[in-house]
């Protein structure tokens, strides 16, 4: 409450100061913010901590040369999945980088051909410089699309989670790393990233199996599916 001077004749002015601030006191503490109350130092929920984010980003499939042909089944299975990803949700070019002193081997450029083949053509060559000579070296196809990518790093441990930091301890807060695995696993398992950010548009129903509810209900007979499991040979050697 404040109080008018007229009514305190012998309080001098720095003593009504000093009091008019002691009784401002409490409600200045009443503004804290939780954060500074608590002393968190970061977001307590995994999701704050490790936003999983849409960025352009490549998309890269390494293609080892094996046999005559330059691929075997598995490699051309993975190329014919890698493309139809590129064709569904690629943007530019699609590159296939050689490592450097291999383009002249015969397996190399027998594996080239049979990626532009595959991809109708539409495929730009270039060169990189392998890291380790010993260590086998792919062809590196890459393309750029939309992917979910989690913003932080993983792996980072800015806390001890042991005794010698007795301050994060005693707060008993989530630590840093907790939930970042997590999120980085949900984001490389979705398929249309789009589906992170809203929802998709309902489907039509099924209208010959909702008229065949209708008509059960309607002759009062129970609508759901009856699930009838017969014994297999490999059920009945299990049960004997």
């Amino acid at each position: 409450m404040l109080f008018p001077t007229a009514f305190l004749p012998g309080l001098a002015r720095p003593r009504l100061a000093a009091l008019l601030l002691a009784a401002a006191l409490p409600a200045l503490a009443g503004c804290q913010s939780r954060g500074e109350t608590t002393g968190s130092l970061y977001p307590s929920d995994y999701r704050d901590r490790h936003p999983i984010m849409l960025t352009d980003g490549a998309r890269v499939l390494d293609l080892f040369v094996e046999g005559p042909n330059g691929l075997v089944a598995r490699g051309r299975q993975d190329v014919s999945d890698f493309l139809a990803e590129y064709r569904r949700y690629g943007s530019g070019a699609l590159i296939a980088q050689v490592p450097a002193g291999h383009g002249t081997n015969p397996n190399t450029r027998r594996a080239l051909q049979a990626v532009g083949e595959a991809a109708g053509g539409r495929l730009a060559v270039e060169s990189y410089q392998p890291a380790d000579p010993a260590v086998a070296s792919p062809i590196r196809l890459t393309f750029r699309r939309l992917q979910a990518k989690v913003a932080s790093k993983c792996g980072l441990w800015p806390h001890d989670l042991g005794v010698s930091d007795a301050g994060f301890a005693g707060r008993n807060e989530q630590y840093w790393n907790l939930g970042c695995a997590t999120q980085s696993n949900l984001a490389s398992q979705v398929a249309d990233p789009v589906d992170l950010v809203r929802g998709r548009h309902q489907t039509p129903p099924d209208t010959g199996r909702r008229m065949y509810n209708f008509g059960q209900v309607r002759q009062g007979q129970d609508p759901s599916t009856d699930y009838k499991q017969q014994a297999t040979s490999v059920s009945q050697g299990i049960s004997q």
